[in-house]
């Protein structure tokens, strides 16, 4: 698994507005779902892409078809699915979204080419890693034993 340092994963989360979740499932038990809303309870605009629900509401947001049906700056690009189709999307992010500053990849998901694509463009990569997980981790919602694990550092 990459390693990230808490204070990049922060800033990232920090500094994030909208995000655009690809594969975004409208199925209350899968992850891409609930991590969406997660996200969006949590104060970020989510925007859902899934081509075979396009139309649909999720969120407060119409889920798109893909990236390039979004017309508003998306701060970082979420990916629910597979490694190998990792290409395209970083590429449609890349040509769709002058301003991207994170492309996430969901744990088991990563593709290295892809990720120096876009750091060349000056993009930040988080691979094999989970936006609400990291979120919990480090601004102290993760709980265990029914108690709070303390605060890492203040919240968003």
């Amino acid at each position: 698994m990459p390693d990230y340092s808490d204070e990049f994963l922060t800033r990232v989360l920090r500094r994030t507005k909208v995000v655009a979740v690809v594969g975004t499932s409208p199925n209350p038990v899968r992850p891409s779902y609930y991590v969406a809303r997660y996200l969006s309870l949590k104060g970020y605009t989510v925007i859902p892409v899934n081509p075979g629900h396009a139309g649909k509401s999720l969120f407060g947001q119409t889920v798109r078809a893909s990236l390039s049906d979004i017309s508003e700056p998306v701060d970082m690009v979420d990916i629910f699915r597979r490694s190998e189709a990792v290409p395209p999307i970083v590429d449609e992010a890349l040509d769709t979204f002058p301003d991207l500053r994170t492309i996430w990849m969901q744990i088991g998901v990563e593709n290295p080419e892809s990720a120096a694509k876009a750091q060349a463009r000056g993009v930040e990569v988080v691979m094999n890693r989970c936006p609400k997980i990291e979120y919990q981790r480090l601004f102290g919602e993760l709980r265990m034993g029914g108690f709070a694990t303390g605060v890492i550092s203040s919240k968003l």
